[in-house]
Order: C-alpha cells, then structure tokens, then sequence
C-alpha cells in the first residue's frame, strides 16, 4: 500500500493542490517553516483522522479559514480514496465517496505510522503519554483491544463522572448503586486489556532492546509494564475496598488507566540517568520497533512518515538506524537542504522542494 498523491485545502499553510507521491521513497526537502511537516500531518490526518501535532482540529486550517480538508489516493490491490473534511467545528472521513461509520477503518486501509519530535515525550513526558503510544501499538493489529479500550474509556468517564459528583455532594440519591453497576464492566474491561498489555509489553520489549543494542551499543534495554492491580488482585473485589477513598478524592485512583510503562537498563530504571541523545535515541527506536511489531503481526508492512529524524544523530548512528530500518511500503522524509539527503536516495525516489507551502518536483 502507498499513498499516490495527496490533495489538501486550507491544510495549514500548504498551497491548495494535488500533489503526486507515486514512488517509494519520498524526500522533502526545505527550511523549517516552510511547509514540510504539514505535508506529513496532511498524510496523518487522513490515515487516523487526527493530527500528531495537536488535538485540536480547529487549530490545523490556514490562518483566517475555519474549515480544510485533506484527501489521499491509494495504490494497493484495490485502489481506494480516503477524504477527511473539518467543516463548521465537525469532521467526517469518507471512504470511496461514502461516510466512515468508524474511523478504526482506516486502520485496515492505510496503516501509518510516524517517527517525529513529539515522540520524545514518549521517553521524557508523563506516564499517560506512553500508555498512549503502547495502547497506539497494541490497536494497529489487534481491533478487539481498541473496542474494548474505548468500553474501558467510556465506564471510566461515567465511573469518574459519579464519584466526583459524590465527593462535591451533588449527587441525586445513592452514589454506591450507580458504582454496583459500573464496577463489573469496569473490572471486566480493564482485566482484558491488562492481559493483552502485558503480553505485548514483553514481546515489544524482545524486538526494542536488540533494536536499541545495535544503534547504541548499550545491551540490556527493556520494556517493563507496571500494573496498577497486581496479579493477586482481585479486580472487582479491589474496587470494592477501594470505592471509599475513590469517592472521597472523586475519581477512580487505580485500574489500566494508572498502568505504567518504565524503560530499563539491566533491571533499572533508565530514563531518568540517560542522556539527551539517549532519549533522543529512546523515542526514535520506539517508532521503529512499533513498526516492527505491526508488519509480525499483521504480515503487512506500513507507510512511515519521518520527520528529520536523521537530523540530530552523527554519522555513525545515522547508517546504524539506516541499517536496521524496518520493512515498509513508502517512506516519507524531510530534511533541510543542507543535509546529505542525496546520499540516502534511491532509483525511483521522489524529490520535491518545499518553499512558502509550495511543493515542487526538484528538477
């Protein structure tokens, strides 16, 4: 599967027109500012039908519009056409001319995944921010566990929505019914999606640490998932214990959504004493295990979209990274022009110049 072309309008500051992308390679290449990152999130946009960049849509349309769109062709064994509009303050996907009912089915359409700055927080930012990226990786091959992580979401919300209710007294009648109905599903779906978690944290960790080895030389770097309801908890018997303090600091203080996840080094924790270009390297190689993980599990191989990634890596890592870059079906990178790009080109690879939101084929 690749994209073939992409067409946006009022998509930030990229010009309103289509752009041909038919190749395997694909390099951006300008100063910052000019447009190049907003090509990716264009590609994003309508792979997920959301943005990397922010989580809110509004903030994505040119300066003095309200509504954009950005629209992808498909080149696989069926062609498809993925068009994802913001108009008056909602978004709609279409597929092939008719509304998505579900964006999960883009996930089975045009799996993408991008290596981008963003990703340091990853490593460096807070513990929600990973649980992110690992539900994110779980969810590309397994559509079971993104249904049941959104029922989680959902009785999490009503969960919270009566305890806080409860603790501010404005509660109408008795919290702790509510709660007897709440509490099975909410021990059920968190119980399915600790299982899987914990699986897939051990086989992310199996494909990340050789990964990381060959780039940095540093052996024995690991995933660790810590569960907020160990494994002789019981769930539903634990909520139970644990209602009175959750109703009187008014939300749920434990379950899937206090999970962490800690990178290691030999059995200790390695974030906190790692360097910037250590973390740097961290965030990087997550993306490139994610991929990793997708193409064994679904036997596909993805779109990457990645953005100057080979920017702050010397020499010798940036071929070490090259040389175990992940199988994918088209790549998308962007550089400014005075980095090396033309001795990472291959035959076939599209160059265009980006300029001012102007994209152009480099002659």
């Amino acid at each position: 599967m690749f994209f073939s072309s992409l067409r946006t309008t009022a998509f930030r500051n990229i010009a309103d027109t289509e752009i041909l992308t038919e190749a395997k390679d694909v390099f951006l290449v300008g100063e910052n500012g000019q447009g190049k990152t907003s090509f990716l999130e264009a590609l994003y946009f309508c792979a997920y039908a959301s943005s990397f960049r922010t989580v809110r849509d509004s903030e994505i349309a040119r300066n003095g519009e309200k509504d954009f769109s950005a629209e992808v062709k498909i080149t696989q064994s069926v062609n498809d056409k993925i068009l994802v509009k913001f108009e008056k303050g909602k978004k709609s996907v279409f597929i092939n001319g008719k509304r998505a009912e579900d964006r999960r089915e883009l996930l089975s359409i045009a799996p993408t995944i991008v290596f981008c700055h963003e990703d340091m927080e990853f490593v460096s930012g807070s513990p929600e921010r990973r649980r992110w990226f690992f539900d994110q990786t779980l969810s590309l091959y397994d559509t079971v566990y993104l249904e049941d992580l959104r029922r989680f979401r959902h009785v999490l919300k009503s969960r919270n929505a009566a305890l806080r209710d409860s603790a501010q007294r404005k509660f109408d009648g008795r919290p702790e019914g509510v709660l007897d109905a709440l509490d099975p599903q909410f021990a059920m779906y968190g119980q399915k999606l600790i299982e899987k978690r914990e699986i897939a944290a051990r086989q992310f960790s199996g494909v990340f640490g050789p990964l990381y080895e060959e780039v940095s030389g540093i052996a024995g770097i690991d995933v660790q998932y810590i569960r907020s309801w160990k494994r002789e908890n019981n769930a539903l018997a634990l909520l139970q214990e644990r209602r009175a303090a959750d109703m009187a600091a008014g939300l749920s203080l434990s379950g899937p959504h206090r999970d962490r996840y800690v990178f290691a080094h030999n059995g200790s924790e390695f974030t906190g004493k790692a360097s910037t270009g250590q973390r740097r390297l961290l965030a990087l190689l997550l993306r490139a295990a994610q991929t990793l993980r997708f193409s064994q599990m679904t036997g596909l191989n993805p779109v990457l979209l990645l953005d100057d990634v080979l920017l702050e890596m010397d020499g010798e890592k940036r071929r070490r990274f090259l040389s175990v870059m992940p199988a994918y079906d088209q790549a998308f990178y962007t550089f400014l022009p005075e980095e090396p790009y033309q001795r990472y080109q291959k035959e076939g690879t599209l160059v265009y110049n980006v300029n001012g939101g102007q994209v152009s084929l480099q002659s």
